[in-house]
């Protein structure tokens, strides 16, 4: 390859110096990049302690975005942290490759390739990593080294300014430490950072940074399996309460005659069985984050003493006269409608105005339009770390099955479907690229729900009728399987194994839908006599 011209360096400097405040300015620097340096896919990655988050990327699956690249599982890119210049990589380089399986052009292992990745450096520092692939096996090989060094230059140039006004936009100057605090959190509990970039998370991240920094109590809402613990665990670290304790209470799991000691703590001999004094949740939040889950579970009779505390932050341990200040924000969490709750007297009307100082409304996955890719490829880079896999791919088709189901369960099912999927794929695959197909996903899926692949058949031969928008997609796709079981129940006369069998179903799991869906045999006994 020709050596770059000064006035395409001279041209790619002024196009991203009009980028920068762009929200698009991770884009237009990789077009820029692909413009000037022939190649089929380049990604550009922030470095956040010893993981590599993709910011941009093009060439690439769509769920690499989702994906987070520990640097000490993949040689090429810790090669490429350690460096502090531009590396181009052999073509017969026996390191795997971390986007194997990944590209749009190609599918499978990646053949002899090239492949080049620039350290971006700040005050000596790695900031992120810019990576550059070609299926032409030596198209990086005669670019001059002082050109690499320019593009690396201007690429952290551009990664580092863009941090930085990401700072003054939001006016935090602890955004840096929780985005961190979270990532690092993110590889020993479940669940450590926000995945998703729909509407409806934005909304979400948006309503979190207003309430973060203040000491309001918080009611988050929403069903089971959103993530309203991580809701309540981001809250706590973007506070000024980051560096005190968060303690966890799962109010369901309370016995009614423990809830006062569990909370407020109690002294020795306070009751039978009390051989010791016992700091309450309360008085271990001090200074703190108190987080009540399943808040709407608590007895009214305990409720009465939240209150008490949410009014003067004063505790009475069970058995001690004295009273005790703490200091403790509340956040409290709950799967039900609690203002249903309040009316049908089964919630105190004065415990809920004081939980929902700022309730926050965390969405279901079906509302998440186009999160599915992203949280996938984050679940399918935990789960091939956890089962020591080279590489775990989700196919294309399986990607967009997994879109298109509604997820009841939400962002924990996909979780869990995932895994399970990542699992039977593995049993069934003797390649080092370990790929999650329709089939693995198909096999998965809730029992009460009907084989996805015979919905996927029937929707694509019926996909040039006009669709009826006047119902909703869960209501349209109940209305499908309710169709499809009588059409095999009465193709099968009223045998249930035989219905099952056409509908490669379990017959148990077919008999559970078919009572959900309303779909019930009436069996009569007529006498002539």
């Amino acid at each position: 390859m020709a050596a770059i011209s000064s006035n395409a360096l001279i041209d790619l400097a002024i196009d991203l110096t009009n980028s920068v405040t762009g929200i698009d300015r991770f884009d237009r620097l990789l077009t820029v990049i692909r413009q000037t340096i022939s190649c089929d896919a380049v990604v550009l990655l922030r470095q956040q302690g010893r993981i590599l988050i993709p910011l941009a990327q093009h060439g690439l699956l769509k769920d690499t975005l989702g994906r987070r690249f520990d640097i000490d599982s993949h040689p090429r890119f810790l090669e490429i942290c350690r460096s502090k210049i531009p590396i181009v990589f052999e073509k017969h380089s026996p390191l795997p490759d971390p986007y194997d399986g990944m590209l749009l052009l190609h599918e499978g292992n990646l053949p002899i390739h090239a492949c080049m990745g620039l350290p971006l450096l700040v005050d000596h520092e790695v900031i992120g990593v810019l990576t550059l692939d070609s299926m032409e096996p030596n198209v990086f090989d005669d670019i001059p080294q002082r050109t690499l060094d320019i593009i690396s230059a201007m690429s952290a140039a551009t990664l580092n300014t863009s941090m930085l006004l990401q700072t003054l936009e939001t006016q935090s100057q602890h955004v840096k430490k929780v985005v961190l605090e979270l990532t690092t959190e993110a590889l020993v509990k479940d669940g450590g950072e926000i995945i998703g970039n729909s509407p409806a998370m934005r909304k979400l991240k948006q309503e979190l940074e207003v309430v973060a920094p203040s000491d309001f109590a918080t009611l988050i809402e929403g069903e089971t399996g959103v993530g309203k613990e991580l809701v309540a665990r981001t809250l706590h670290h973007c506070s000024s309460r980051s560096e005190g304790p968060l303690v966890y209470v799962n109010c369901a799991a309370l016995p009614e005659n423990l809830v006062e000691s569990e909370l407020f703590g109690h002294v020795k001999g306070a009751f039978t069985g009390a051989d010791r004094t016992r700091a309450g949740k309360f008085s271990l939040a001090n200074g703190g984050t108190l987080f009540l889950d399943e808040i709407g579970e608590l007895p009214l009779a305990a409720q009465s003493k939240l209150l008490r505390v949410l009014q003067s932050h004063e505790i009475q341990p069970v058995g001690q006269d004295a009273i005790e200040y703490v200091d403790v924000r509340i956040l409290a969490a709950t799967n039900r409608v609690l203002a249903e709750e309040v009316k049908a007297k089964r919630f105190r009307a004065d415990l809920y105005h004081r939980l929902s100082v700022f309730p926050i409304k965390v969405p279901a996955l079906r509302e998440r339009s186009g999160d599915v890719p992203l949280l996938a490829g984050y679940f399918a880079e935990q789960t091939r770390r956890k089962l020591g896999l080279s590489q775990l791919i989700i196919d294309s088709q399986a990607l967009e099955l997994l879109s298109h189901y509604h997820w009841p369960g939400n962002v924990r099912e996909l979780e869990h479907v995932i895994i399970r999927a990542a699992l039977h794929a593995k049993a069934n695959t003797r390649h080092s690229i370990t790929r999650i197909c329709v089939a693995d996903v198909n096999y998965l899926f809730s029992s009460e729900e009907t084989d996805l692949t015979h919905f996927e058949m029937s929707t694509n031969s019926q996909c040039n009728q006009a669709t009826d928008f006047s119902i909703s997609l869960k209501d349209a796709t109940d209305q499908f399987q309710r169709s499809m079981i009588l059409q095999a129940w009465e193709r099968s006369v009223g045998n249930w194994s035989a219905a099952a069998k056409l509908l490669s179903m379990d017959r148990a799991n077919l008999i559970r839908l078919s009572k959900r869906l309303g779909i019930s045999v009436v069996k009569q006994i007529k006498s002539d006599g």
